[in-house]
């Protein structure tokens, strides 16, 4: 007779076992025809899982995040079941969910056309509509193997025979289609009503390029259409806004094949980096940091003693030269160190804050590039704060407030914020890491911050909280990172002399606020659609004369914004004024200034803005005056 608590703290009492279906029909008809499956004591089952003693249980719903995640799963299974109906020489292997969607990988004697999508996507639309019942069986695997191997399905019997022997195997039979997996699923295939194949694309068995090339098709799901058409136009628009494209269409940067994964930066991408810069030492010397310069190339003696060798260098570039190997540094904090240990350091000295915009190199693999958003070279706004134990939750709260300034700065308002622990592969014994893990976490409920947890994915040296900002379109970008290290400085001999004359290790803070500059500029540029603040647009102001008349005095113009620090060019083309100015909005230039022969004899400037706004006549330093005033909002403006 089990006593069933609801998450609302009501109780129900049932004779007999009772199902979460019929859990769920004795609450009202409206939550029976809405429910997807079950959380029982904090595990989800399927809706019909039979509940035979106490229990605290859960209706899931589309409208809960886990039911969308099911809707996503089981529409993957949909996807199979459609390519094995039109394609029954195709092998399953493996369909999980994503972000946003699913995919699901096949073993075909062909590649798949967009045509095979259309036909794929309108048969799963057919098998929902069918209302087929989805039941999960178990099969010892000894029996699951044969049994897949007896419908061909090899990579799935393979999949099998890697679980540990003795241990159940969950099936999934909706129809004729049987597939593995731990489910849960949706109860039938008419839950399944919103849903978009989005392309194919290849995937290794396994993500081994020693194995089969198989074909991956993608698609979303969703549980209202209203949901799918605003993810399809978040996409259009991400489409739009992709920093590559932009890159190339406002002449910021390229990269080519003989430099893969760096960056190749024109003089106008130039500006908007050298701007980013500028603002960052300004900012952090304000906030008491002490810019240095490390090496480049630095003898793998260090990386061995800094751990970085036995953790990291299979993503680090190497070099020799007269018999001694050495590695292109693939982060700064060891060369920090090097200079933190010359001289003897007190007590007094501390916190000593070291900030580098230090270029590094990661071999990153050439199938995961993408950009500026992944490359392998890369600048950091890069620093090391050495403190004391005492000292460490002052020391991130200061940074957190130097990282909100910067964010609000650069136009981002929402910041989204985790806590990642310790990872499966560390230095350093556990007493430390649960002191370095007490440490961060007391500075961020201190700081009064909403965090979540990220298990295991810390660095290899030390607990991390990492910040993120959310996009123009939602999407969320991981920048800046606080990593405690309590290992480091001692590896490699940093000391300094305590109160009481004694010599200690410093507490050594990792931190950044942008991250890379290549990919926060890539992220500024999506986030603005190439549209910058005017603080950071390359050129803020074009002047055009309308004729040969105005040339000397639009020429005259432009000299006179740029003496004023204004970053400013001049169109004296023979070309129509139309043309000028269609052509500069197309460069999403914030200013247009325009000068015909009344300007000249007043000695003023027609201001439009690159949105189409006119402004009308102005004087020259009037205009200067507006264009200060934007320009010290810097992207708070936006």
């Amino acid at each position: 007779m089990p006593n069933i608590r609801l998450p609302d703290g009501s109780t129900r009492t049932f004779d007999q076992p009772v199902t979460v279906a019929e859990l769920a029909q004795s609450i009202g008809a409206g939550l029976a025809r809405a429910v997807l499956a079950g959380k029982v004591n904090g595990k989800l089952v399927d809706s019909s899982h039979r509940i035979e003693t106490d229990a605290e249980v859960a209706i899931v719903t589309d409208r809960d995040p886990a039911g969308l995640e099911i809707l996503r799963h089981s529409t993957a299974h949909l996807l199979a079941h459609a390519v094995k109906e039109l394609f029954p020489d195709a092998q399953v292997t493996i369909g999980p969910v994503i972000e946003d969607g699913f995919y699901y990988d096949f073993s075909y004697k062909r590649p798949f056309t967009l045509e095979d999508l259309a036909a794929i996507e309108k048969r799963m639309a057919e098998i929902a509509a069918r209302d087929i019942r989805v039941e999960r069986t178990l099969m010892p695997r000894e029996e699951a193997v044969a049994f897949f191997k007896g419908m061909g399905e090899l990579y799935k019997a393979e999949i099998i025979a890697s679980i540990p022997d003795g241990e159940a195997i969950s099936l999934y039979r909706q129809g004729n289609f049987v597939d593995l997996c731990r489910g849960p699923h949706v109860p039938s295939t008419d839950k399944l009503k919103v849903f978009k194949l989005m392309k194919v694309a290849g995937a290794y068995w396994r993500g081994d390029s020693k194995n089969e090339m198989l074909q991956r098709i993608y698609g979303t799901a969703w549980a209202k259409k209203e949901d799918q058409e605003a993810y399809l136009h978040r996409l259009e628009e991400a489409e739009k806004r992709d920093h590559r494209k932009l890159g190339r269409q406002l002449d910021l940067f390229h990269m080519q094949d003989e430099a893969p994964g760096m960056v190749f930066w024109h003089p106008r991408g130039w500006v908007i980096w050298q701007v980013i810069e500028q603002y960052m030492r300004r900012v952090q010397r304000d906030h008491g940091y002490l810019e240095l310069k490390t090496p480049q190339v630095i003898d793998v003696s260090l990386w061995k003693r800094s751990g970085h060798w036995d953790n990291f260098r299979e993503n680090m570039f190497f070099t020799e030269s007269e018999s001694r190997d050495y590695a292109v540094k693939p982060m700064n904090c060891p060369g920090h160190v090097q200079v933190f240990n010359q001289g003897i350091r007190s007590y007094r000295d501390l916190p000593l804050r070291l900030a580098e915009f230090g270029s590094c190199h990661r071999n990153e693999p050439s199938g995961a590039l993408h950009g500026l958003m992944r490359v392998r070279g890369f600048v950091q706004d890069d620093a090391h704060i050495f403190c004391t134990e005492q000292q460490i939750e002052s020391e991130v709260m200061h940074f957190i407030d130097l990282l909100q300034r910067v964010y609000a700065d650069f136009g981002f308002d929402e910041i989204l914020v985790k806590f990642s622990t310790r990872p499966p592969r560390r230095v350093g014994d556990d007493a430390v890491w649960d002191r370095a893990e007490a440490a961060l976490e007391a500075s961020l409920q201190t700081k009064g911050l909403n965090y979540a947890i990220n298990p295991g994915e810390g660095a290899f040296y030390g607990p991390k909280i990492e910040f993120s900002l959310k996009d123009s379109l939602g999407r969320v970008w991981q920048c800046g990172t606080m990593q405690l290290d309590f290992s480091m400085p001692g590896r490699l001999g940093a000391e300094y002399v305590a109160e009481d004359n004694t010599r200690r290790a410093p507490v050594m803070l990792h931190r950044a606020i942008l991250g890379s500059f290549e990919r926060f500029i890539g992220i500024l540029i999506e986030h603005y659609a190439g549209a910058m603040p005017l603080w950071l647009a390359p050129v803020q102001a074009v002047v055009m004369n309308i004729s040969e008349h105005q040339i000397d005095y639009a020429r005259s113009v432009a000299e006179h914004l740029r003496k004023a620090g204004v970053r400013a060019e001049a169109d004296l083309r023979n070309e129509k004024i139309s043309y000028k100015i269609r052509e500069h909005s197309l460069q999403k230039l914030p200013y247009h200034v325009v000068v015909g022969d009344k300007e000249v004899a007043a000695q003023q400037v027609a201001v439009r803005t690159r949105k189409g706004e006119d402004l009308g006549r102005m004087a020259v330093e009037g205009f200067i005056a507006r264009i200060r005033a934007e320009a010290a909002q810097m992207g708070r403006a936006a």
